[in-house]
């Protein structure tokens, strides 16, 4: 008797396909930045859609390559990316009185800079928050990235105290 006949067909490739994904979902090639999608409320998201319409092809020398998830609140440029995001809440800083805003064409901005060396901008006195997220490597540079935002904005956010 053939103890073996039975056995599923697939028994003897199931470890070798269990490899197989394991090692599959470990790697990736997917290089795409990744980004929190903010949800503002309707007035703010449509502020941030005409933003988006308006948002240039090339920051500071930088092709556009948005993040994931894909969303008319979130963009990017370059890699490492440029992070835009529009509609985001009030940032604690803004609280700071020794904060110190900084202003770039008619726009104004609060500046933190994180412990990993990335800064984060985010503007000030419009009728929504946009977050703008330079890495490290990018972050020396200067204000560029802010100077090709500076008209999109203008443009698209009114002046006024974001809710």
């Amino acid at each position: 008797m053939n103890f073996f006949r039975h056995r599923p067909r697939f028994a003897l490739g199931l470890p070798a396909l269990t490899v197989l994904l394991a090692v599959s979902g470990c790697s990736s090639a997917d290089d795409t930045a990744h980004a929190a999608v903010p949800t503002p409320d309707a007035k703010v998201t449509g502020l941030c859609r005409n933003l988006h319409k308006r948002l240039p092809e090339n920051v500071d020398g930088h092709g556009r390559n948005d993040p994931s998830p894909r969303s008319e609140l979130t963009a990017g440029w370059g890699d490492p990316a440029i992070i835009l995001r529009c509609g985001v809440a009030r940032p604690a800083l803004m609280d700071d009185p020794q904060a110190l805003p900084v202003k770039v064409n008619g726009v104004g901005w609060a500046y933190e800079k994180r412990d990993d060396g990335t800064q984060v901008l985010t503007t000030t006195l419009r009728l929504a928050y946009v977050e703008v997220t330079l890495p490290k490597a990018l972050a020396a540079e200067g204000a560029g990235p802010l100077v090709d935002f500076a008209e999109p904005i203008k443009k698209a956010i009114p002046e006024g105290i974001a809710d």
